[in-house]
């Protein structure tokens, strides 16, 4: 099976969106550099970025989100972001009325159940979780071998936590990466096991 990643950019006080669910600047870096990202041409970041997310984001071949990401963007219209193979949305309820079940989602009930989906549909290839409650259950659950925090220079003060709801202490190890790309720090950890 594929590593598992939790994955997410982050304020420098650990918050990956504002009470309200949105972002502010997190995401600046994705959209305030010169090389495309992917083929929509929204996302352009530095060549530092480049160099370090899109072959991270080439391995990537399920993704795990909740529902509350699933329903706040709409399920993606039904195509998986950043070019992924399949995501796999945590939830208790059936997927939304009138919902194409030729997209490539899958509907699980439990973060055990749906990582495991995932690591099924990725084969050898990287299984992202994505990070906030879903991630930090993951977590928890010692799903997890790697975190992978793209910080952006802001302080949101309160929101959404990065790793949820979690309420143990979990050590990671030294930083494997630590890449200083324009208006972001890219790192990398190893769940420490």
């Amino acid at each position: 099976m594929g590593t598992v990643v939790m994955y997410g950019s982050v304020s420098v006080d650990g918050f990956i969106a504002d009470e309200h669910d949105q972002p502010g600047p997190l995401f600046d870096w994705l959209t305030s550099g010169d090389v495309p990202l992917d083929d929509s041409g929204v996302l352009r970041v530095s060549k530092t970025s480049f160099d370090y997310v899109r072959p991270y984001w080439d391995r990537i071949g399920a993704t795990v989100v909740g529902r509350h990401v699933f329903d706040l963007t709409d399920g993606w219209d039904g195509t998986p972001p950043g070019g992924v193979d399949h995501v796999v949305v945590v939830t208790h309820r059936p997927e939304p009325r009138g919902w194409d079940p030729g997209a490539p989602f899958h509907f699980v009930d439990g973060v055990e159940a749906a990582v495991a989906a995932a690591q099924e549909l990725a084969g050898e290839r990287i299984v992202e979780v994505a990070a906030g409650d879903v991630g930090g259950q993951a977590l928890a659950a010692g799903l997890v071998d790697e975190v992978r925090m793209d910080v952006a220079p802001v302080v949101l003060g309160s929101g959404k936590r990065y790793f949820g709801s979690v309420h143990a202490q979990h050590l990671l190890e030294d930083p494997d990466e630590v890449i200083r790309g324009d208006r972001v720090l890219h790192l990398r950890y190893r769940v420490r096991r």
